[in-house]
Formats: structure tokens, sequence, C-alpha cells
């Protein structure tokens, strides 16, 4: 891992920016109905980087909550000023893992998904590539991620056992 790699990245009106460090350690294209939902979009790309390693450089963020697959609370972080989703916070790790918005970097073909998740929930006319594993819902990331993004969740997993996050 390269801790030396920074992405930047920021909302659609330049009031909110932030950096995040290292390479993230997973990015998903989700597809399931609740990120079509909040994203008014067909699915959505998140790369996701230890809350340690990114930083809010300039602007005001407002959260909202709404319901996870999980069944926990899953957190949206909007520019106050124009609303653009830049983080989400997920149940599981709290706020251990900072999932960003792709879309929202500087430079978004800097980082590929590893995976297409809830493919079954698709819309029909989606095209999907062959070079991106997918999966008709959720996936085992023992099966898809490299050792050193799986090492990561595994410290966070504990930090969160440990009660943070």
């Amino acid at each position: 891992m390269n801790d030396e790699i920074v992405r930047e990245g920021g909302c659609a009106c330049g009031k909110a920016r932030y950096r995040a460090s290292a390479e993230p350690m997973m990015v998903h294209n989700c597809h399931c109905r609740q990120c079509q939902q909040q994203t008014g979009s067909t699915s959505v790309v998140n790369a996701f980087w230890e809350s340690d390693r990114v930083e809010l450089l300039l602007g005001t963020l407002h959260e909202f909550a709404v319901p996870g697959g999980s069944g926990a609370p899953h957190t949206i972080a909007r520019c106050e000023e124009c609303g653009t989703a830049l983080f989400s916070y997920y149940g599981r790790l709290g706020r251990l893992m900072t999932a960003i918005r792709v879309g929202s970097l500087d430079n978004p073909a800097s980082v590929k998904p590893n995976v297409t998740i809830f493919t079954e929930e698709a819309m029909p006319w989606v095209c999907f590539s062959e070079e991106i594993p997918r999966f008709p819902k959720y996936y085992d990331a023992r099966e898809v991620l490299p050792p050193e993004s799986l090492e990561r969740l595994r410290v966070l997993g504990e930090r969160r056992k440990a009660g943070e996050g």
C-alpha cells in the first residue's frame, strides 16, 4: 500500500473539498434499489477508505440518515451549499470507514470498481463490463479483494468490536 497516493475531490459548487490518502480498500458499483433511489440514477460507485485517511479541506457537510440494506442507518454527507453527496457511512463499520462517491473525485477514472453488486436489481438495459466481477447480490470479500484490502478491513472490524466508530 502506498500512503503517498493522494486523491482530491469536491462538490458541484466547489465550496466543499476533501482529500483521501492511499489507495481505497475497495470500490463498489452498486445497483441496488436503495442506491438508485438515493442517487436518482442507475447505480452508485463508492470507494472505501479508513476515515482517518479522509480529510475535509473546505466547506461544511450536512448529514442525512436513510435506511441501509443491513437495517442499520446509512448516513450520507452532502455539501451544505449545493447538496452534492460526497461521503457515506454504513452501519457495519460506523465512522471508521468513509465511502467516497467516486463521481466527486477530481479524477474519477483513477479508481476502478473491484465488483459490481446487486445486479439482479439493475435496470434491464444496463450493460456490465466483463472485466469487473459482478454479483446478483453482495459478495464474499475473501474471494475478490486483494490481501492488503482484507487486512485493512480486518483491522477496522477489530477496532469496531473494541467499541470504536
